[in-house]
């Protein structure tokens, strides 16, 4: 069973890059940044809010700020410089100036704006914030990576059964923003799956277009939806193996994808999993997580020029700190 945590803290600590944590009046992220710092996860690292208020919380607290950089967007000698490139990038949508800069003074869109700038290499949001909020942030400001329109997310499955994925290790996607992706859509989670692969497991992908259809068994609009994006992936010539439409038997199980997909290049061997909507990918990583024992890391956000992640509001420091080394991996 890959050590997935193990993984990413190694090479986060091997290849430290730049953060931004913007949610700082929150203590648990307080508490994280501690251990970004101890555990040198970080080359340098930005947590957003109130100096002086920050400062009293982490006393308060026990919590060591130590080599951290506290910064409060509204009063930050940058505001009016991202504020203008703000309002620049989004005045043909009609926003007005007043608008950029009160959206650039929020610590989220600042965050994102340090991100889009250079000035950090990752950012994590959520604790405090839903996730509507950091997800528009990210496309906002940060945009979607050149050739991909749509941003959608991962998990990180880890299964204790290794005969299956790599080592137990899959990609299911996308299991948290797009409840209804279109053909067009699937075959851009495919691509940002892909990508997801190889940086978070370190393994070639090798990617399924999920139905309940395998190669023409059934016929039905959802599943004509799931063909139309192989083609669609067959012309972009992606540098992966991929197939579909297939259940998932056939993709992972070897002795079932020879029965219904003799000569598939991905079936019986995948190890990303692409599903026809939101309602499959949510409830598929929710089965595998409780009824496998399985260890679950996300919903990761995929598809972005930078990388931006999400926080469930019930995540513990440890939580935060574990994603904030995800992150930093993606931006490698």
């Amino acid at each position: 069973m890959l050590d997935f945590k193990g993984k990413v803290l190694g090479i986060a600590r091997e290849t430290p890059r730049r953060l931004v944590l913007p949610e700082g009046q929150d203590i648990r992220v307080l508490r994280a940044a501690e251990m970004c710092m101890k555990e040198k996860i970080v080359s340098e690292l930005y947590v957003l809010g109130d100096p002086d208020e920050l400062t009293k919380k982490a006393k308060d607290e026990g919590i060591s700020l130590s080599g951290i950089y506290l910064r409060d967007p509204k009063k930050s000698e940058k505001l009016e410089k991202y504020s203008s490139i703000f309002y620049e990038n989004r005045k043909h949508k009609g926003m007005t100036e007043e608008e950029a800069h009160k959206t650039l003074s929020d610590e989220v869109y600042y965050g994102a704006m340090m991100l889009k700038q250079g000035e950090v290499d990752a950012m994590v949001s959520g604790s405090l914030t839903p996730t509507a909020k950091t997800v528009r942030s990210a496309i906002l400001i940060v945009n979607p990576k050149e050739g991909v329109k749509t941003v959608s997310s991962c998990f990180v499955m880890i299964v204790p059964n290794t005969v299956y994925g790599y080592n137990g290790a899959f990609i299911y996607a996308d299991c948290g923003v797009v409840p209804e992706p279109t053909s067009d859509q699937l075959v851009d989670i495919a691509i940002a799956s892909a990508d997801s692969t190889r940086k978070l497991i370190g393994i070639d992908p090798v990617v399924a277009l999920l139905s309940f259809s395998t190669k023409g068994s059934a016929d039905a609009p959802s599943v004509q939806k799931v063909r139309d994006a192989y083609e669609m992936l067959k012309a972009r010539k992606p540098d992966f193996l991929f197939d579909g439409e297939m259940q998932f038997d056939a993709a992972v199980v070897p002795f079932v994808a020879e029965s219904k997909a003799p000569g598939s290049p991905a079936a019986g061997k995948a190890n990303t999993m692409i599903f026809p909507d939101l309602n499959a990918g949510n409830i598929s990583y929710k089965i595998t997580q409780r009824l496998c024992n399985a260890e679950a890391y996300g919903p990761l956000l995929q598809g972005l020029s930078k990388p931006v992640n999400d926080l469930s509001r019930g995540a513990s420091p440890v939580d935060i700190f574990i994603v904030s080394a995800i992150t930093i991996v993606q931006s490698l």
